[in-house]
């Protein structure tokens, strides 16, 4: 039975056997049962704080990457002058799938690869389980919507700009799991072949291309649906303002966007302004006649000024992460609220100072801390992963590496002014977990059989998936049908009153519930 519970994702805390697993040392298995379990959930909950922390980080180096344009030069046909613009180099649309959703979702895919990697060999399928994937979707839809609801201030609406797309998007990630129903249930059962893996990952390619047209609206291949106007910025300057963030350093800088300031003069890249000083700190590119008189002192001069610049903010990072009273502290009148404060920072702190080793997002538009950004929070999953597996829980499994998924989209909706990425991430991370979190390890995995046996991948654990899946659908016929209720009503699915987003919000909680609850009653053998 105890089994059965693991593999809905039901805690497995009624059984007697002893675990002979630990974390740090082997001293852990002579301390009880109780005490263990209570020192894991600590830890678990020390790493989702920490896992908040880099994720928000993330966010910011995402920022940079999206807001990054290139200089493009057009020649006026009548007069012969040349025309200088400048265009975003990312589509938003691609950007919420490629970057935010897949970028949440790489804890959940790094693992799941790596564990096929060490698969190789064997006829039967590691890591996730098809129950486990379904949870985890459920996490993904109903709870983070029901903390996206309420995340926007009171009485501020927040809809969703491009309903075309958000309906491809919607789309793709139903299909996903009638796909994998399909493949494991009708077609091969129980049994995933060396196509149907490179099916399952090429439709992630698929859902970039419709993605795409819908967003330029191709004629054909999108749906006639007219949209609102979307802000020119993936996050407003306003909301990108420096904030006091506790999670990760109180001090932060912009990169000024690629552009021309106000005298016409083309503004460096690699120009860095603090967003609190008196005024922007950059250097001038000058015009091309400049440039062929000393390109190289004036190249020279640029690189040793943004070396400058890149170290003083590296450094920074380190003193604001070893600081523990900030001016907000200092504002504080009440002592007790002093202190919970300061015991705050403390436990903060190694985590502070952990992130403050990602470089500064300002370097190289954010690539740089964007990828050591998912180095971290790969490892920090990979930690849960080993106190899940001793605490014999999987559903905290599915939330621990769903909690990127959640944090990126309440950044999301507390930073930008329409609603397109808050939800887009919930949606499509769903579809990233099938199409390459479960697609790549499946297609390894069925590639090396197929080479090495001629024999297809065995899943082990895929009983049950069609309850799990009817109990998904239904209860997601009633998230969706309250969002498309809210905006018939409110003209938005997120915000909106207070009373109303909070009702909202205890309706998806309830409808997750309901998905935990029958699902564990299917198990058990009740149903």
């Amino acid at each position: 039975m105890a089994s059965v519970y693991k593999k809905f994702g039901v805690s497995n805390i009624l059984g007697h056997e002893k675990c002979d697993s630990y974390l740090l040392f082997s001293g852990e298995t002579s301390l009880g049962d109780g005490f263990r379990a209570f020192l894991y959930f600590v830890g678990l909950a020390y790493c989702f704080i920490g896992l908040s922390a880099i994720t928000a980080c993330f966010f910011r180096s995402m920022e940079n990457i999206v807001k990054h344009s290139c200089r493009v030069v057009e020649i006026d046909p009548c007069t012969n002058a040349e025309i200088v613009r400048y265009e975003k180099v990312w589509n938003y649309a691609i950007a919420d799938i490629t970057l935010l959703a897949f970028g949440t979702s790489f804890p959940q895919i790094s693992l799941a690869t790596i564990d096929a990697i060490r698969n190789l060999g064997s006829l039967y399928a590691g890591g996730l389980g098809p129950g486990t994937l379904v949870g985890s979707a459920a996490f993904d839809l109903f709870p983070i919507h029901a903390v996206c609801v309420v995340v926007p201030k009171a009485g501020e609406l927040k809809k969703i700009s491009d309903i075309g797309v958000w309906l491809v998007e919607l789309f793709w990630s139903f299909w996903a799991y009638v796909w994998l129903y399909i493949i494991l249930e009708v077609w091969t059962p129980n049994v995933v072949t060396v196509w149907e893996a490179l099916l399952t990952v090429l439709q992630f390619g698929l859902l970039l291309i419709n993605a795409y047209a819908q967003d330029k609206r191709w004629p054909y291949l999108s749906l006639p649906l007219a949209r609102s106007e979307r802000p020119e910025d993936w996050v407003p300057e306003e909301a990108a303002s420096c904030k006091d963030e506790n999670n990760v350093y109180d001090g932060c800088s912009e990169t000024l966007e690629v552009g021309e300031d106000g005298t016409g003069n083309i503004v460096d890249i690699f120009s860095i302004h603090s967003i609190n000083g008196t005024g922007p700190v950059y250097e001038k590119v000058p015009g091309s006649e400049d440039v062929a008189e000393s390109s190289n002192e004036i190249f020279d001069k640029e690189i040793n000024l943004d070396t400058i610049n890149v170290v003083a903010l590296w450094k920074q990072q380190f003193v604001d992460a070893l600081m523990l009273v900030n001016q907000e502290s200092r504002k504080l009148n009440n002592l007790y609220l002093r202190l919970a404060r300061l015991f705050w920072q403390s436990l903060l702190l190694p985590w502070r100072l952990l992130f403050a080793f990602v470089p500064p997002h300002h370097i190289a538009h954010g690539w740089i801390a964007f990828i050591c950004s998912l180095i971290f929070i790969s490892g920090i999953a990979y930690i849960l992963t080993q106190l899940t597996d001793l605490i014999s829980c999987v559903t905290a499994l599915a939330a621990g590496t769903s909690w990127p998924d959640l944090v990126a989209s309440k950044i999301a909706a507390e930073r930008q002014i329409t609603a397109d990425s808050a939800i887009a991430n919930i949606t499509c991370s769903n579809s990233v977990n099938i199409y390459v979190g479960i697609g790549i390890p499946w297609l390894i995995d069925t590639a090396y059989n197929f080479i090495a046996y001629r024999e297809p991948l065995t899943i082990k654990n895929a009983e049950g998936l069609s309850f799990s899946l009817l109990v998904f659908f239904c209860t997601s016929v009633g998230c969706i049908g309250v969002l498309v209720f809210r905006r018939l009503t409110l003209g938005a699915e997120l915000g909106g009153p207070r009373i109303w987003a909070w009702v909202t919000s205890l309706y998806f909680m309830l409808l997750w519930v309901i998905f935990v609850v029958l699902s564990s009653l299917k198990v058990s053998g009740i149903i």
